[in-house]
């Protein structure tokens, strides 16, 4: 009975204490993630109050946010607009791989700390944090711009990218051979593959028998199916997110949008239990000698994620301010680093503090170089106005034949170069937006 009550009162305090933190983010504008991993900190192995009663109850639920964040973010897109992304934005993906996932993997190798924590560090700076990029085009109105396909685009090939990425990381963390790896690689692009051609072909009709007019019984359908998905996924050595995320990519249609929205505030609890847990497991005292790694390594990718937004968005013909906001939107990481690391840590422990403190610097700075990279881009790059004539050279210069006709007849000023920078911005941002959807 003690410790039961000791649990009720625990969760009771941490689900309290997530939705005043979610309550003050908000009121802040930035995403709530950081808050997140720093109430875990306080609370975990040497923080300021560690907890017991609760903490394998807390595993669980952070396992169950993993799965209802990636099936969520399945039901986000179609099969069909999955495979389209993948044929018109591929060069796009290829790049951001490269240009993002090697100063990760570069950086664990510099450390020490083998080749599998290199491949799971990449992991962690590769991929970009959908969830609080989706909050922040919302937040700063741009979800009409022209350049947000673009920023759609690269990251849908990014979550699709995890798909074959996770049961490879899940493979070589669980030490299998050449054999078993190349195996499990198979049965997850099979199971990818598979997934994929029903969705196109049958997507009709594995929505149609999942769907029920009555919430209750669509929530405990959708919620129990991709529970077992996700299990089955785990014990197949591929991972449980994956079977979650190709759930979600099955569903359509009026199916997805009722499960989306009953399943959110599912999502938004677990997915806080399980930020909060993964703080539980890092401690505080292991941070401060990974800082300025972490530190480093953030801005190594805050550059190359930007050279990645613009290089995007100039193959889809958007103009030099798009460019530049696409960059600058890309930049933050969140929930799939957080993943990654998680999985790591049995392998590399020291993974754990670096992703921590290198997920809070770019979940801060992601909302601030969405909103400054442009302004700040354009004010660097503006060319100087060219000095003009003195007023005595120009005069001794004209003849006096000149100057009669030009005081007889007055021609109109141009407008200067500098008046013409300051009046482009707001033309180019009118020409970068798109009209918005009815």
């Amino acid at each position: 009975m003690h410790d039961t009550t000791a649990l009720l009162i625990e969760l009771g305090a941490i689900i309290l204490g997530l939705g005043i933190l979610g309550r003050l983010a908000g009121r802040v504008g930035f995403s709530a993630i950081p808050l997140y991993l720093l109430a875990g900190l306080a609370f975990g192995q040497g923080g300021l109050l560690p907890l017991n009663a609760s903490e394998e109850f807390v595993a669980t639920g952070a396992e169950i946010g993993v799965i209802l964040l990636l099936l969520l973010l399945g039901l986000e897109y179609s099969a069909s607009e999955l495979v389209s992304n993948l044929k018109t934005q591929y060069p796009s993906g290829i790049v951001d791989f490269v240009l993002n996932a090697v100063p990760g993997a570069a950086a664990a190798l510099i450390l020490g700390w083998g080749p599998v924590a290199a491949v799971a560090l990449a992991g962690v700076t590769w991929i970009s944090s959908s969830g609080v990029i989706a909050k922040v085009l919302g937040d700063l109105g741009r979800l009409g711009n022209r350049e947000t396909p673009v920023i759609l685009g690269v990251l849908v090939i990014e979550d699709l990218a995890m798909a074959v990425y996770l049961p490879l990381l899940t493979a070589l963390l669980a030490g299998l051979s050449l054999a078993g790896g190349s195996l499990t690689l198979l049965i997850s692009l099979g199971t990818v593959g598979a997934v994929l051609y029903l969705a196109l072909r049958h997507g009709r009709l594995i929505s149609r028998a999942v769907s029920s007019d009555n919430p209750e019984m669509l929530l405990l359908v959708v919620l129990g199916l991709t529970v077992l998905v996700a299990g089955v996924a785990q014990e197949l050595q591929v991972s449980a997110a994956v079977g979650a995320f190709l759930v979600g990519i099955a569903l359509s249609g009026e199916v997805a949008e009722g499960a989306h929205n009953l399943l959110a505030p599912l999502r938004d609890l677990f997915a806080a239990v399980f930020f909060v847990f993964f703080g539980l497991n890092t401690d505080p005292a292991a941070i401060p000698p990974v800082l300025v790694p972490a530190l480093i390594l953030a801005t190594v990718t805050t550059l190359t994620k930007i050279g990645t937004g613009w290089y995007a968005a100039k193959r889809a013909g958007v103009r030099t301010a798009g460019r530049w906001r696409t960059g600058g939107t890309l930049v933050a990481r969140g929930e799939f680093s957080i993943v990654i690391a998680g999985l790591a840590v049995g392998v590399e422990p020291r993974i754990g503090p670096l992703a921590t403190a290198y997920v809070l610097i770019l979940v801060i700075l992601g909302p601030l170089a969405a909103r400054w990279t442009e302004p700040l881009a354009r004010r660097l790059t503006r060319k100087p106005a060219p000095a003009a004539p003195a007023p005595a050279a120009a005069a001794a210069s004209a003849s006096p034949e000149v100057s009669a006709s030009s005081v007889a007849e007055p021609s109109i000023a141009e407008p200067s170069v500098a008046e013409a920078s300051i009046a482009e911005p707001p033309a180019a941002e009118a020409n970068d937006a798109a009209p918005s959807r009815p």
